[in-house]
């Protein structure tokens, strides 16, 4: 049964990666053209937007499906079939409540919201995509919900739905808007109309699945199976959920002050005209689209991880919930180093081919949030096994310890005109460190056996090492043989180095033997590929 479940947890991973890839492939067709559309200046209006809207989503919606997942994997794990379904229920109409309460909050109130935050022509962009927080607060019970039964189906197939959405009518709305000369406000709204009417599709498709689920499956039913009551059950939720919403939120909060903080002092301390300063927002969000690359690819190990591991607790299998950590841990490092050393090491010619012509701070940006998201896969990964042990109000202060870090170097970074924008990318490396190292302190100090952290990360740190100089060394050499002016010649010299990093990378995986044949067989199909890369 042990096997049965890593084997799940890590298949369950397997499954929302390769939706992820997805989702972030057709999110490129949707982020790297809109942004051209839009210019820097559009994409101010539509970042600033997306944050108010990112903040609300989580304070509605972070702590309760992490809660909801956790709950129905034990009292399933249990046999409770009557709990875990008066546990949906409740969880449902709680995240009906929230939902609603933020999206009136954005359609009543846009004007302040984007006065607030010194952007005040992000207002109609604000009133477009308040329903959509209304319509994901009751996807991510629906979420929850299936996660903590270990199918993670609808949550990939509803990603993916979303960000369709977003692609198909958010393109067209925001192009279209453009053509017909509304102004880049507008045409910003048109742009995240998308992410509602996307929202609205993938909420259909899991509520129609969860029907169809419950009408096919029927789990074993523990003797007596007679469900607490919900005021009981709403209470345990809220007891989990809160701890988890303001642990996740403080990300959201540094997010939307870092909108207001960098317009603010390129203006008042830098001494930058409004759209100016709009313009070096707008190159940063679009940098954010990259940054938060690595991240997704974690997502779901924690999605995944948090139900296997509170399924072990629960049957008090502490080194099984160990070595699910460990391996989530090994597999976020495996990940998140080579994307975000490699996002660093060629952040000139990533900005030059995606975003031609944008502002010059771009690379710089990149450089330097490259290094900062693999501190960010692990913040999240570490949030999610100290939440899966229980220990879920830990988060709540060490991640407000990294906003204090943040927002203090932010205001006296980004003041300074020889710095400027590129002080919001150093505080946010230097905030994210912060963060995870306090956290790894914690598991090493509360967690009962708890996983090695030096075997998680020397060993693919030094295959990251060596790919990220491959990487350099291909660029700079087919750089100063074919040129990098021309924009043919950049995307080729980018793509060999690209290629030739994979390798190098694969290969000193196999050598140094970064990955086990143990941890290799929780992935599907793992022992064959032990084999065939003679990995013992």
């Amino acid at each position: 049964m042990a096997d049965q479940k890593k084997q799940s947890f890590v298949q369950g991973a397997a499954m929302l990666t390769a939706a992820v890839i997805i989702v972030k492939v057709i999110g490129a067709l949707y982020k790297i053209p809109l942004g051209n559309i839009l210019g820097d200046e559009g994409m101010g209006y539509f970042g600033a937007a997306y944050n108010i809207y990112a903040l609300l989503l989580t304070i509605s919606t972070a702590g309760l499906p992490v809660a909801l997942s956790r709950m129905v994997s034990e009292e399933n794990a249990l046999g409770k079939r009557m709990q875990v379904k008066r546990v949906f229920t409740v969880a449902r109409m709680a995240f009906f409540v929230f939902g609603l309460a933020a999206t009136l909050l954005m359609m009543v109130f846009p004007n302040a919201l984007a006065k607030a935050i010194d952007n005040p022509d992000a207002s109609l962009s604000i009133l477009i995509l308040g329903p959509s927080v209304l319509l994901c607060c009751l996807m991510s019970a629906y979420r929850g919900y299936t996660q903590g039964l270990s199918d993670m189906v609808p949550t990939s197939v509803s990603q993916v739905l979303e960000v369709l959405g977003k692609l198909v009518f958010g393109l067209v709305l925001a192009w279209l808007f453009i053509r017909k000369g509304l102004g880049l406000p507008t045409a910003a709204a048109g742009a995240i109309a998308g992410v509602t009417i996307g929202s609205f599709a993938a909420l259909i498709y899991i509520v129609a699945y969860k029907q169809r689920m419950e009408k096919r499956t029927a789990a074993p039913i523990a003797m007596p199976d007679v469900p607490e009551s919900r005021g009981k059950i709403f209470v345990k939720l809220i007891k989990i959920g809160i701890p988890v919403t303001i642990g996740s939120a403080v990300l959201n909060i540094i997010a939307l002050i870092d909108t207001k903080l960098i317009l603010n002092r390129l203006q008042f301390g830098a001494g930058l005209a409004y759209e100016e300063a709009n313009i070096l927002y707008g190159v940063y969000f679009k940098v954010q689209t990259l940054f938060n690359l690595p991240s997704a690819f974690i997502v779901p190990l924690t999605v995944s991880a948090i139900p296997a591991i509170s399924t072990y607790i629960a049957r008090k299998q502490y080194k099984d919930a160990s070595q699910v950590a460990g391996a989530a841990i090994k597999l976020c490092a495996l990940l998140g180093m080579p994307m975000a050393l490699g996002m660093s090491v060629l952040a000139a010619p990533i900005m030059n081919v995606l975003y031609p012509g944008s502002n010059e701070q771009g690379p710089a940006l990149l450089a330097i949030l490259g290094i900062a998201s693999f501190f960010v896969c692990l913040t999240m990964m570490t949030n999610s096994i100290l939440q899966a042990y229980g220990h879920e109000r830990v988060p709540v202060w060490t991640m407000p310890i990294g906003g204090i870090v943040k927002i203090t170097l932010n205001w006296v970074l980004i003041g300074n005109a020889v710095i400027g924008v590129r002080g919001a990318a150093i505080s946010s490396l230097l905030c994210y460190i912060v963060i995870s190292v306090i956290n790894i302190v914690i598991i090493c100090l509360r967690v009962p056996e708890h996983p090695s952290f030096t075997k998680a990360f020397v060993r693919p740190a030094i295959a990251t090492v060596v790919m990220g100089a491959a990487a350099w060394l291909v660029y700079s050499v087919v750089g100063s043989v074919i040129g990098t002016d021309g924009g043919m010649r950049l995307v080729l010299s980018m793509g060999v180095a690209i290629a030739a990093a994979c390798v190098v990378y694969a290969i000193m995986i196999v050598v140094i033997r970064a990955i086990s044949k143990e941890e290799l067989e929780l992935v599907p199909k793992g022992d064959k590929i032990a084999k065939l890369l003679k990995i013992r």
